[in-house]
């Protein structure tokens, strides 16, 4: 085996090769310099067991089926792993056939267990061992896997039923079936103004309002986002990612347009680099205003939220003046942005960086340390460093726990390796430190964002390539090889080569990724999109666990779950 460039990946290399079975055993550095290794899936767990404990990929930073109709063995699972300590990643990839299974990792990483049910799911992938087995984003009435090529775009499976219960395990079952008065199911959602409509909990709880078991029931706004990925071209997904977490939509734009950028090859101008910066750091803004502002109406403190909703409709003014929409923006585009500043805009970004400021202040002042806020916070919903990384939790909620990790230092993208700023960590772990880094990351991203609109760079917005951006309206209307540029870009879109990626960025609840497989042709091959409250949302259950009822509203709202990203 040749030299991968990276002395660390040699020996992992040189060590893998225990683990290999039936003379399956591959490891490459792909064109996007990404290092991929192929193993038998017998002989998955321990190589992971062996990357986690020797080489330090403790996180399991995703799980995805792939579907190979014309392959003997037709399914693929594919798993990221992230060493954070060196900022290595390594894609790991096992095959198996469709009547066979593959172990289950959920014994090696918590956050597996939910990964696995997504792919089994979405391809009927079966993880031998898996203590939970059930699908998770289609209903109970549903019949077939929405992600395998042979499954039509445009199927219509309504449910016919509600169950009143979840499908537990035996122990479960037995304590539901307990004859003990003092325990008893209580139903939370999805009519529930906690969970908005889009979550369900069932709870065990006893007398005291003691929370014995709990379990979530999740894809009420499931819509296949990754299958619609598949049957439109790579210009046609933007919008779509829009409504991933709509809280923060241009966060959303940017780290799609990366990746596929990345796969392409693309650097983007400077100007757009910071751009994209200006954009996402409003943005990281605006998705805590809600997480906090909300988070405090949920424990009974109302006044406090209108401090701060009046400065995210400030933000959406600015996308509107960018744009012309507010919510679902579509700012980005592969290759640069959509449209360049407007006369006056950062002017106007710089008085609504003054006016963020000071409601932060005033906000801070007002809530922080209202003794009932803080007894209904401190202590609750707590979790320790080493389980939030074994469930792969990231962002806010992992730094709560004093984890270090944000993606804007560790593994700096655009121009956040030229800017002066601080990461906020907690200590506890709970409900009040996840309230107070969202709090301070406020502060950090005005600071970035002055930065920003002082170090502006002048240029274009986009990359000058006909088979990448779309021609100026002038070339459109003026000459016939605009008009066709533009006519067979919009129709075709870009055409990203044969290959794969995947592409991460700081999101406002942590890392955002897409993998993507392309197969050069004009739509994705494959999308999956590493949503941050996917894991954060299966971790919650279990830390739940002796606490009251109402805790789990305060410790909820905490999260900043969005369906959107959540369900996908």
């Amino acid at each position: 085996m040749s030299s991968l460039k990276d002395p660390f990946f040699d020996m992992i290399a040189e060590n893998l090769k225990q683990f290999t079975s039936n003379n399956v055993f591959a490891f490459e550095m792909n064109s996007c310099s990404e290092y991929v290794a192929r193993l038998h899936r017998s002989r998955i767990v321990q190589a992971c067991q062996f990357l986690r404990e020797r080489y330090g990929f403790r996180f399991l930073i995703d799980l995805c089926g792939m579907d190979w109709p014309g392959r003997d063995e037709r399914f693929e699972v594919v798993y990221h792993l992230f060493n954070d300590t060196q900022n290595k990643r390594l894609r790991l990839k096992v095959s198996v056939a469709e009547n066979d299974s593959v172990p289950t990792l959920s014994n090696v990483w918590r956050g597996a267990n939910w990964l696995e049910r997504e792919a089994f799911d979405m391809f009927g992938i079966r993880f031998e061992g898996h203590p939970d087995l059930r699908r998770i984003l289609t209903h109970h009435d549903f019949e077939g896997h929405p992600l395998r090529k042979d499954y039509p775009a445009d199927r219509i499976q309504p449910m016919s039923s509600t169950p009143l219960e979840h499908v537990y395990d035996a122990d479960r079952n037995r304590l539901m079936r307990s004859h003990n008065d003092d325990l008893m199911w209580l139903n939370i959602g999805p009519a529930h103004p906690v969970t908005h409509g889009t979550l369900r909990f069932m709870a065990v709880v006893d007398g005291g309002e003691t929370i014995r078991e709990c379990d979530s029931e999740i894809g009420y706004l499931h819509r296949c986002f990754e299958k619609m990925c598949e049957t439109h071209n790579y210009n046609q997904i933007i919008p779509y990612t829009d409504r991933l977490n709509y809280c923060s939509a241009p966060m959303n734009n940017g780290a799609y347009a990366s990746t596929i950028e990345k796969l392409m090859g693309i650097e983007i101008p400077a100007r757009a680099k910071v751009m994209r910066m200006v954009l996402d750091e409003f943005s990281r803004i605006i998705d805590h205003v809600i997480c906090v502002g909300t988070n405090v109406v949920d424990v009974g403190a109302v006044t406090g939220f209108f401090y701060l909703y009046y400065q995210r409709e400030r933000v959406y003014t600015l996308f509107e003046k960018l744009c012309g929409a507010r919510l679902t923006v579509s700012l980005t585009r592969i290759g640069g942005m959509g449209f360049d500043l407007p006369d006056g805009w950062l002017e106007e970004a710089a008085d609504v960086c003054n006016s963020i400021e000071k409601a932060i202040v005033e906000f801070d002042n007002l809530v922080t340390k209202n003794k009932i806020l803080v007894e209904r916070m401190q202590g609750i919903g707590a979790i320790s460093a080493q389980d939030a990384i074994s469930y792969g939790w990231v962002g806010p909620c992992l730094r709560a726990t004093g984890c270090e990790l944000d993606l804007r230092k560790t593994d700096p993208y655009y121009l956040y390796d030229q800017v002066d700023f601080d990461v906020p960590v907690g200590t506890h772990g709970d409900t009040y430190d996840r309230y107070l880094v969202r709090l301070e990351e406020m502060r950090q991203s005005v600071k970035i964002i002055r930065w920003c609109l002082k170090n502006m760079p002048s240029g274009p917005v986009k990359v000058d390539d006909k088979l990448v951006s779309l021609p100026e309206k002038k070339d459109v209307y003026g000459n016939i090889e605009g008009l066709m540029n533009h006519f067979m870009l919009v129709i075709n879109g870009v055409r990203p080569p044969a290959g794969e990626v995947y592409s991460q960025v700081e999101a406002a609840n942590g890392e955002l990724g897409f993998y993507v497989v392309s197969d050069g042709s004009g739509n994705p091959y494959r999308v999956k999109c590493r949503a941050p409250g996917f894991v954060l949302m299966s971790g919650f259950a279990p830390i739940m666990k002796g606490q009251r009822i109402a805790d789990l509203v305060a410790a909820l709202g905490s999260l900043n779950i969005v369906a959107g990203e959540l369900d996908r």
